[in-house]
């Protein structure tokens, strides 16, 4: 596994200026917190936003796997969202896991959830990763 890299993920880019925190992480598994910003939306939370936590926890879960090194690479294929109720003012956790690795292409799913353990969306997501 790519420690590293896979620690890097929301500490980079896009993520960092989100403000997405690695909490945990494990073989095919990994955990992203995302803490609430009044950009992100007063009235309700932008799905673009949860949308992009659901790619960067994905991405995480699927570099956490030991055949991944650094000369490894990878990319987001496709995913569908669905979401199940506002997300207002409050911190978002994403949990995403894999279900299937392949010879290139993984599949997972990722659960984002407020701050209270409520379900806001789910997501199935398709990477390439390049081991």
């Amino acid at each position: 596994m790519s420690t590293e890299k896979v620690e890097s993920i929301s500490g980079d880019g896009f993520a960092s200026m989100l403000g997405a925190e690695l909490v945990e992480y494990a073989d095919d598994r990994a955990v992203v917190k995302l803490p609430y910003q009044p950009v992100f939306g007063i009235g309700r939370i932008h799905g673009g936003v949860i949308s992009a936590l659901v790619d960067i926890a994905a991405t995480a879960a699927f570099w956490s796997h030991p055949s991944a090194n650094e000369n490894s690479r990878g990319a987001t294929v496709g995913f569908s969202i669905n979401f199940l109720r506002l997300g207002v003012a409050t911190d978002l956790i994403a949990v995403a896991t894999v279900r299937r690795r392949g010879g290139s292409i993984c599949v997972g799913d990722v659960s984002v959830e407020n701050a209270d353990g409520e379900e806001l969306a789910v997501a199935r997501v398709t990477y390439k990763l390049e081991v």
